[in-house]
């Protein structure tokens, strides 16, 4: 990562979820947050932007798509991205799940905004 503000691709999430994530990220990080609502919106973005950190809901509320699918095509396609990706979820067994796919340990909603997820996110965000 470079001296400039952390940059953080949220996917997934519904309208109130992202609002709240991007708060936590932008008042704990100084975060830049963009949104991708589907699979389409991420390969764009992806195309367009670096990423330090990129968020995935373990069900995307636009469409239904899984998250597990998209961190398992992100890790282990056909050019996996380097890229940390995290899944946002309350389910244990969905975090499992998703770390056997490549991401790294995630959080759930609950979870937004505790001492332990801030200093999750920070290995991810914290300018070195």
């Amino acid at each position: 990562m470079s001296d400039a503000k952390p940059r953080v691709l949220d996917v997934g999430q519904c309208d109130l979820d992202h609002r709240n994530i991007t708060r936590m990220l932008k008042d704990c990080f100084d975060a830049t947050v963009d949104r991708a609502r589907d699979n389409a919106q991420v390969d764009h973005l992806l195309d367009f932007y670096e990423y330090d950190l990129i968020l995935v809901n373990r069900i995307f509320d636009a469409d239904a798509s899984s998250g597990q699918d998209l961190i398992s095509r992100l890790k282990s396609g056909d050019t996996p991205t380097e890229t940390p990706v995290m899944l946002v979820s309350n389910y244990e067994e969905a975090q499992d799940t998703a770390l056997l796919s490549g991401a790294v340990k995630g959080f759930g909603k609950s979870a937004l905004g505790t001492d332990e997820t801030i200093e999750l996110l920070s290995a991810y965000l914290t300018t070195q």
